[in-house]
């Protein structure tokens, strides 16, 4: 694999906001790793081992995604069942689907994550309230990453 072609995968690893990318292509292999750090996206230089089959690896692991503040006793965390960019509303300038404040009913649609191009949309689990939108919209999100705190009804 070509270094022109290393650096477009790493160009699309940055535009895409994906966290990591591997690619084999016969005996050649390549991991791309990124930090989702909000204030900054990094993407580590590529290094070549002394093997047969070319490894691209990362001077850093991944950062870990912050941990939210403990809920409430009371409180429900809806968390990212996937990893992708999370979007509040069905495309831009149109109002969120839920705001703080809302009554929220089970399957209702509480946001969508794009993965792949594919829109998902997270529906709630519970009847209950947002109290808290925990993501801002066009933030890549981890599995398992909180996005919203609900009080149960």
């Amino acid at each position: 694999m070509s270094n022109d072609e290393i650096k477009e995968l790493i160009q699309l690893v940055v535009e895409s906001g994906i966290a990591e990318l591997e690619l084999r292509r016969g005996d050649e292999r390549v991991r791309i790793r990124r930090t989702l750090d909000r204030q900054e996206t990094q993407t580590s230089v590529p290094m070549m081992a002394p093997r047969p089959a070319t490894i691209v690896e990362t001077a850093q692991p991944a950062a870990a995604p912050s941990a939210p503040a403990p809920p409430a006793a009371n409180e429900h965390i809806v968390k990212s069942p996937i990893v992708g960019t999370y979007y509040e509303s069905p495309k831009p300038g149109d109002p969120p689907f839920v705001k703080v404040g809302d009554a929220v009913e089970p399957g209702q649609v509480l946001c969508i994550i794009e993965s792949m191009k594919l829109m998902n949309e997270i529906e709630s689990e519970i009847a209950g309230t947002v109290v808290a939108k925990l993501m801002e919209s066009g933030r890549p999100v981890e599995y398992g990453e909180a996005l919203f705190a609900l009080r149960p009804r």
